[in-house]
């Protein structure tokens, strides 16, 4: 099911100069806005990115994040960055990966864990709503 390719997405990014550090290797809070480039693009593939998620009723925050870096990003490198849905039942764990354009080499992976949240209410739900399934196009 979730190797359905509307579950996974890429986006290709050359590293900027405002990224870059003194030593012109990517500061690494800068990973998380690779990450969120990426996710942008994956759950606007099943028709639920943020503006969506609004008018569902639903805000969807970042409750856990993790990164592991293998090797460094340097300026104007090319990078491809890739996020796809690891679960969804409860929550919305997406996964990601960035690559070097030109080697194919893996220099970053990582996770995040959004859940949902009652936007009227304030309430988290400890199961994820229907909205992200109709739109995933698991359940009507």
């Amino acid at each position: 099911m979730l190797s359905d390719p509307r579950f996974s997405a890429e986006v290709s990014i050359k590293v900027p100069f405002h990224d870059v550090d003194a030593m012109g290797v990517v500061w690494h809070g800068n990973y998380f806005r690779y990450f969120e480039v990426a996710r942008e693009a994956l759950l606007d593939q099943f028709g639920y990115g943020y503006r969506a998620m609004k008018a569902s009723g639903f805000v969807w925050p970042v409750v856990d994040t993790r990164v592991k870096y293998r090797g460094p990003l340097t300026f104007e490198q090319q990078i491809l960055v890739r996020a796809s849905v690891k679960e969804f039942e409860n929550r919305l764990k997406i996964g990601y990966q960035i690559v070097d354009a030109a080697s194919g080499k893996c220099t970053t992976t990582g996770y995040t864990i959004q859940v949902a949240v009652d936007a009227a209410t304030g309430e988290m739900s400890y199961v994820s709503p229907d909205v992200l399934f109709e739109r995933m196009g698991i359940r009507p």
